[in-house]
């Protein structure tokens, strides 16, 4: 796929979590640049096949590590991976590349115990704390920490080994700590930054789901309320009759007579309480999309007008009925910042007019068939209204609803 167009595709959480990852794959590549300098560069006679061993292992070490880094962002936001078996390839090509670059390098000094390598210190010390970033996320501090700390003491004989002096070899393991510790902060801190940005997202989801489902718990309070006392009473009422039918007594055609007006005044207030849950003010439906909106962190702005109020009654239910469905593409199909609703009227209509940003430049889902505009389509054609989607350009979503006055 395009890179662009998937960078255009991605969500913003997928976004963060692509800057964030190449981010990290970025260090990996620390001990190749460091090889190859090494390898072209001629200033020390006699270490021509040892720089040739060090771009080899540069180069092994740098895709492994990749590897690493990627299996290990992947178990720090909890997804399923193998990556302590590549956390250990990684250590253990980091500690062996080590041993053989320290024993291979050439050696200069003036007498015995006095020989230093002259060129491994470096690609040493780059390689062991770029293997330590990939440890650092995928494995806890502590234990982080202990694998960096053993795989320095695991380095420390082949500088002995090799000539250095163990002032130098402390000096050296105590440069190279502190850059690990300053990798590892900066690699751990990369993939903490992510996981909160998905719990972000998650969280945003369950708001949106929790809305839902006040809603619904709305409704069916008022259903039971409404229904509870009512069907109570013909429950006992129809008892009482039975009771009366069976001992001959005329009474029983009463109480019946009462269960079916109760019956009916329970279908009537049923009527009442879902006409009004199907209705939807307009300044009400404007007020709530401003506030959910702006608890999304999306700047809201709504100019409905001097005359809204005076609109047919029916025109300001179905209108109000656009801003809520409309409020909640907002929220469940893009990644907006700002968000406008404007009411005007044109040609004996009355046009409301919602748009957004932060779409992405995949097809929406209202677009392809979804059920919230299509029903919003058949409230509005009943009405003899329409609605329609111009293109907005990229980006930007438009939505249009005009009713007759």
């Amino acid at each position: 796929m395009n890179p662009v167009r998937r960078w255009r595709d991605s969500s913003k959480p997928q976004r963060s979590e692509l800057y964030l990852r190449w981010s990290l794959y970025l260090m990996a590549l620390a001990p190749l640049p460091v090889a190859l300098l090494i390898n072209s560069s001629d200033q020390e006679v006699g270490r021509e096949p040892a720089s040739r061993v060090a771009l080899v292992i540069g180069l092994a070490l740098t895709l492994v590590t990749l590897r690493a880094y990627r299996t290990s962002l992947d178990h720090y936001l909890n997804r399923p991976t193998d990556h302590l078996r590549w956390l250990a390839v990684n250590g253990g090509i980091a500690v062996a590349g080590s041993w053989v670059l320290l024993l291979l390098g050439p050696r200069v000094g003036s007498a015995p115990g006095t020989e230093e390598v002259v060129f491994t210190h470096p690609i040493t010390s780059t390689m062991l704390f770029s293997a330590f970033g990939p440890a650092s996320v995928g494995l806890p501090p502590r234990r982080a920490a202990l694998a960096g700390a053993a795989a320095l003491l695991a380095v420390a004989p082949a500088m002995l080994l090799a000539g250095a002096a163990p002032g130098t070899t402390t000096g050296l393991l105590v440069g190279t700590g502190v850059a690990m510790i300053f990798i590892g902060c900066s690699c751990r801190s990369f993939a903490w930054l992510q996981s909160v940005v998905w719990e972000l997202d998650a969280a945003r989801e369950a708001q949106a789901r929790l809305a839902v489902a006040e809603e619904r718990l709305r409704f069916s309070r008022d259903l039971h309320d409404v229904m509870g006392r009512n069907l109570t009473t013909i429950a006992l009422k129809s008892e009482l009759a039975v009771q009366l039918a069976r001992r001959g007594r005329p009474e029983a055609a009463e109480q019946m007579a009462e269960v079916q007006q109760i019956a009916q005044e329970s279908q009537r207030e049923v009527r009442d309480v879902i006409r009004g849950y199907r209705t939807a003010a307009l300044h009400a439906e404007a007020v709530g999309a401003r506030a959910v909106l702006r608890s999304a962190d999306v700047a809201c702005e709504i100019n409905l007008g001097e005359d809204a109020d005076e609109l047919p009654a029916s025109v300001q239910s179905v209108l109000g009925w656009v801003i809520r469905e409309a409020t909640t593409n907002v929220l469940r199909h893009s990644e907006a910042g700002r968000c406008s609703i404007r009411l005007h009227r044109e040609a004996g209509r009355a046009v409301l007019e919602l748009e957004n940003d932060g779409v992405p430049a995949v097809p929406l889902p209202s677009q392809g068939g979804g059920t919230g505009l299509r029903g919003l389509r058949e409230r509005l054609a009943a009405h003899d209204g329409e609605l329609t989607v111009p293109d907005a350009g990229p980006g930007v979503f438009r939505l249009l609803a005009s009713v007759p006055l």
